[in-house]
């Protein structure tokens, strides 16, 4: 800081070397000093394009990234070379509300044991709505489908589920909110057929839907606000595109900055929770703080369970 301000003074009033560093006070010695640092040019574009293919992204995330690719850096690096080139992702600041006691519910504790549920709404260019069926398993953070259509009924979604369910078997139980498509008798007759529990939040209560709450607000994020949707087949091609690229690109930070196939791939790997793979993470030094919290936190539900 009394760097640039005594070149400032030098330039602005016409003044000495020694004479600007004597107001100011600077050792001389320091305005003498030339930088030799690495500009770091190929990193800054690459980081760029990064930035540019993946508008949502903050520096971890794309630090990640980065690494995957063979780059030799660091959080703190890419956060001063994200600060320089002016990459800053604004977000809106939430309002600030009162704390209140909820009821906790019981945490997954192996691959698709639980599921949840839910819809998201978007315009298409020329004015009509869709309707995005969202189903997330909640503890390998997989995208399991992104069912687009003019109107989900509860005939639609329980058709979208047996596609799933075919892949991958029936879960315990998808928890879902109080809409009249997961009340429906259709949705009623599904889950007795298939032994799967559905498990409604208490109205009002998003929050008990937390983990596709965040998930659909990644993909209004990354991909409904960033893309324009044409017509109904462009909007299920951008949805498949993007559900590919979450479940085998998108670093998850709640599974130590894997990719929720690679953690889904543990899992089914003999290990249903995943526990060995998790205490020694490659990771970055950023992170592992944050990993061997996360270590602790499975551990101590797995214990509960």
């Amino acid at each position: 800081m009394r760097r640039e301000l005594a070149e400032w003074a030098q330039q602005a009033h016409d003044l000495s070397q020694r004479h600007a560093a004597g107001l100011i006070p600077v050792d001389r010695a320091t305005l003498r000093y030339e930088h030799h640092r690495d500009p770091q040019d190929a990193l800054r574009v690459r980081l760029r394009e990064l930035a540019g293919s993946r508008v949502r992204y903050g520096y971890r995330r794309l630090t990640v990234m980065l690494k995957r690719e063979g780059w030799n850096v660091n959080a703190k690096r890419i956060y001063r070379l994200y600060i320089e080139e002016g990459l800053i992702v604004r977000t809106q600041t939430r309002r600030q509300r009162a704390q209140r006691q909820r009821v906790a519910q019981g945490p997954a504790v192996r691959r698709n044991e639980r599921w949840s549920m839910d819809f998201v709404a978007q315009r298409l260019a020329d004015g009509r709505w869709i309707r995005v069926l969202t189903v997330v398993d909640q503890y390998t953070r997989e995208c399991l489908t992104l069912h687009a259509d003019t109107a989900l009924s509860g005939e639609k979604v329980a058709a979208a589920l047996d596609k799933v369910v075919a892949l991958r078997g029936a879960p315990k139980s998808i928890t879902v909110d109080n809409g009249t498509e997961f009340a429906s008798k259709a949705m009623d007759h599904w889950a007795y057929s298939h032994g799967v529990h559905l498990d409604f939040i208490r109205p009002g209560r998003p929050v008990e839907n937390g983990y596709i709450e965040s998930f659909n607000g990644r993909l209004r994020d990354e991909c409904l606000n960033v893309e324009v949707l044409f017509t109904l087949a462009d909007a299920r091609r951008k949805l498949a595109l993007w559900l590919h690229d979450y479940n085998h690109h998108r670093p998850h930070s709640a599974l130590a900055d894997r990719t929720p196939a690679e953690f889904a791939a543990i899992c089914s790997g003999g290990n249903d929770i995943g526990m060995r793979s998790l205490a020694f993470p490659v990771t970055p030094p950023c992170v592992r703080v944050r990993t061997r919290r996360f270590v602790r936190i499975k551990r101590r539900e797995c214990n509960a369970a």
